[in-house]
Formats: C-alpha cells, sequence, structure tokens
C-alpha cells in the first residue's frame, strides 16, 4: 500500500509538471502569435498607406478610395469629413481636376514619411502619425509646398487591414515662388474649391491653427516609452 500510495503522488507530481509545461508552453505560443500579429499588423498598415500616397499621387481615385472601410472617412484641411468610397472618390476626382487620372500637366506628389504605427491588443485596429509633404502644381501655371501631419485609424476586416478614417491636419499650403515664411497668418489653409461645389457629409472635426500658428495636432497613441497621453498644444 506504500508503494502504490508513492506511486500515485509520483503520478500527480509528473501530471502536474506536465501540465505545468504545457501552460508555459501555450503562454510562450500566445505571446509570440501576438508579437507576429502586431509586426504583421504594423507591416499591412505602412504598405497601406504608402499605396494610398502612390494613388493619390497618379490620380487613382478609384483605387485610392478601395483602401478605405466602407465607413471610412477622409479630412483633409479645412474642407470636412467626407464619409464612404463613393464620396471619398468623388471628392478626390474634384480636387484634382474632376477626372479620373491627373490632367495634362498636374504635379501631384504626396510625399508621406515619419511612419508611427500603434496596433491595438486585440490586432484589430490601429492608429498611425505620419508627415506629410506635398508637391503641387500645374506646369507653366503655379507650384506650391505643403505640410502637415496625419493622423489616421485603421481596422482589420475579413483578415485585410483597411483605412478607417484619414484626417490630414494641414499645416500650410505656400506658394513656391514666395514660400512659407512670407505667408500671412490663416493665409496657408483655405477650403478648397471642390469642398464648396461638393459639401462634405459633416464639417471639419477641429478648427486648424495653420503655420505660422505652432499647433500640434492631438495624439490619439500614448508616449511608447512612459505609456502616458500626450498632450497636443492649440
Amino acid at each position: 500500500m506504500k508503494r502504490l500510495a508513492i506511486g500515485l503522488i509520483a503520478m500527480a507530481l509528473l501530471q502536474q509538471s506536465a501540465l505545468a509545461q504545457r501552460s508555459d508552453a501555450d503562454a510562450q505560443i500566445d505571446a509570440l502569435t501576438a508579437r507576429v500579429e502586431k509586426l504583421e499588423g504594423t507591416r499591412a498598415v505602412k504598405k497601406l498607406q504608402r499605396a494610398f500616397g502612390y494613388y493619390v499621387d497618379r490620380g487613382l481615385w478609384t483605387d485610392a478610395a478601395d483602401l478605405f472601410a466602407d465607413a471610412g472617412t477622409l479630412e483633409i484641411g479645412a474642407d470636412g469629413v467626407y464619409m464612404g468610397k463613393d464620396h471619398i472618390r468623388e471628392y478626390l476626382k474634384r480636387l484634382h481636376g474632376g477626372q479620373e487620372g491627373l490632367i495634362y500637366g498636374q504635379l501631384n506628389e504626396w510625399i508621406t514619411l515619419q511612419p508611427a504605427v500603434f496596433i491595438a491588443a486585440d490586432g484589430r485596429s490601429a492608429t498611425a502619425r505620419w508627415r506629410d509633404q506635398g508637391m503641387l502644381g500645374q506646369y507653366k501655371n503655379h507650384a506650391e509646398w505643403r505640410d502637415g501631419v496625419y493622423e489616421n485609424t485603421y481596422i482589420k476586416e475579413g483578415g485585410v487591414w483597411k483605412i478607417r478614417s484619414l484626417h490630414l491636419h494641414v499645416n500650410f499650403v505656400a506658394p513656391y515662388a514666395k514660400g512659407w515664411a512670407r505667408l500671412k497668418p490663416g493665409e496657408g489653409l483655405t477650403r478648397s474649391e471642390a469642398s464648396k461645389a461638393f459639401a462634405p457629409d459633416r464639417p471639419s472635426t477641429v478648427a486648424e491653427k495653420p503655420f505660422p500658428d505652432t499647433q500640434v495636432p492631438a495624439f490619439q497613441a500614448p508616449n511608447p516609452v512612459t505609456g502616458k497621453p500626450v498632450k497636443g498644444v492649440r
């Protein structure tokens, strides 16, 4: 009986050890899975945003609009909020000459830099902040620089990452020859003729204070070191 009891105790200890090892292994697998999903999500969000820039550069409005979720929104500067793929497509087209593709001699470079991507813990959504540098103009007519910051959100639907909201906070649009140093307060941010003719679905979500003001568009993601909210200056 004594040997039997010892044997049963030994078996129980072995089973507990096996369960503990299995639990540790499962925890490691879960941690690695979450890490891979975060890395893959970050890569997908960067690819998504860069695709938007390239499509808009060349006037591919349909392809650009198709990057958005069905209930996605687009907000650029003081033009208000456009909702849904159809309205986003039409607004972008009207903003750049009213046709599919650029008009002859149009320069429309949306240079997107400084990605700061934050994937949510559940791996289903993300925020990202980007720097926008625009080279805009029309051959032998006009040329402008644009400066701004994107503060965007993204969502994973059916295994595919999409833009949920794209908000470009325009700091200024300045004539190339004149430059931004000679802008008068408020001159660098005006509502486009496209938004006047094709009204937005909602008014602008913020009252922008463009250069030479020193506003900082609100950060959606926390400080990556402290984990504390980043306070913007408005």
